[in-house]
This record gives C-alpha cells, sequence and structure tokens, in this order.
C-alpha cells in the first residue's frame, strides 16, 4: 500500500467521522441529504459482496466493515432517531436519487471487466459513487445555509476520491499491468463533480467567510 492510498483511506475514514459526530453529539442532520446517504449505503452493500469470501487483509476487511456499518447507521440515524429525524430538511432534498440507480446498473451490464455477478455488482457500485454526492451538492445549493462540519463533510468527500487519483497514477508507474479504466475514468467523473463545491470551499477558507453555493 502507497502513502496516496493511506492517506485516501484515512481521509475518507475522517469524512465519515465527522459527519457521525456531527448527528450523534449535536443530533443534528441539517444540510445533510438522506438521498445520498441511502446511494452510498447501496454502493458499499454491492462493492462489498465478498467481504466474507474474499480475504486480503486484516486492514482491508475492517475498512470495508467500518464503511458498511457507518452509511446504514447513517441512514438509521436519519429516518428513524427521533431527535436527528427532526432536524432533517425533506422539503428541500428532493432529488430523484433513484433515478441514478438504474442507469448504473444497465451500464453496468453492458461495460464491466467480467460478466459475473460480483463483477457486475462491483462495477455498478464504481458508477453510482461516481454520482451519489449529486443530491447533496443539489441540497447545498438550495440551502445556501452550509455550517462548518458540513461542508468538512464533503470537502474530505472530495478529497479522499482525488488522493486516490494519485494513487492510482502512482501504480500505473510502479506497477506492470496496472490498468483499470472503469475505475479510472469513474473516479475522474467523480472528482469533477466536486470542482464547483471545491472552489467555493477555498474562496471561503482564503476569505474567512462563510461557505456559500450559488443557487
Amino acid at each position: 500500500m502507497n502513502i496516496f492510498r493511506l492517506a485516501g483511506d484515512m481521509t475518507h475514514l475522517v469524512s465519515v467521522l465527522v459527519l457521525l459526530l456531527k448527528i450523534h453529539t449535536i443530533k443534528s442532520c441539517a444540510g445533510i441529504s438522506l438521498k445520498t446517504q441511502e446511494l452510498y449505503a447501496i454502493v458499499f452493500a454491492t462493492r462489498y459482496l465478498d467481504i466474507f469470501t474474499n480475504y486480503i487483509s486484516f486492514y482491508n476487511t475492517v475498512m470495508k466493515l467500518i464503511f458498511l456499518g457507518s452509511s446504514f447507521s447513517i441512514v438509521w440515524y436519519i429516518r428513524q432517531h427521533k431527535l436527528v429525524r427532526r432536524s432533517y430538511d425533506k422539503d428541500q432534498d428532493t432529488f430523484r436519487h433513484f433515478f441514478l440507480v438504474l442507469p448504473c446498473l444497465v451500464l453496468a451490464l453492458i461495460i464491466n471487466e467480467r460478466f459475473t455477478f460480483k463483477e457486475v455488482m462491483w462495477t455498478f457500485s464504481l458508477y453510482l459513487e461516481a454520482v451519489a454526492i449529486l443530491p447533496q451538492l443539489v441540497l447545498l445549493q438550495r440551502t445556501r445555509n452550509i455550517d462548518n462540519l458540513t461542508g468538512q463533510y464533503v470537502f474530505l468527500l472530495g478529497a479522499y476520491r482525488a488522493l486516490y487519483i494519485l494513487n492510482w497514477i502512482y501504480r500505473y508507474f510502479t506497477e506492470e499491468h496496472y490498468v483499470y479504466w472503469i475505475t479510472w475514468i469513474s473516479g475522474l467523473v467523480q472528482t469533477l463533480l466536486y470542482a464547483d463545491f471545491f472552489y467555493y470551499y477555498f474562496q471561503s477558507w482564503k476569505n474567512h467567510a462563510k461557505l456559500q453555493l450559488p443557487a
């Protein structure tokens, strides 16, 4: 494992911890899109179908369990917790997220590395993760009231994928036959979706101003 992969994993982990901290400590999910969290739960559930059948390392298994458990925990908190669910902005979080699921599934059935159930589901999870942040970005544009923890959560999610791109570049130049176009293109699309958010995030940081996205 290289430093870029480790940094990407740790950034992803911190993003989840930031969100759980916001929800568990403040008992609020204001500014958080349930639609995006449901998509992430689907992403991890379909990506880690091999969690108990394909052992790679203790580290790998633990990270899979953390992301699986945390994604479903967050969905449960927003949907069921009697205090947290009161702060959920259902009227603003109206992105029809399940319309993203079917196209990603169809694309995975057509374009994949190997036509097996696990491989198609893994490919589907890559396509879906690439666009899963869209409901969250739309919600932030609509509310325009972005607290620090929500802003940091979204920034860390984008940073994790950007670090993974550096990991792929590093591995391409240091490992033989390391070519995974589906993973690369999906990751690039995912990172590009954050470009606008990154710009306004750094502008707010530089000017010591509250983060706001244009409507």
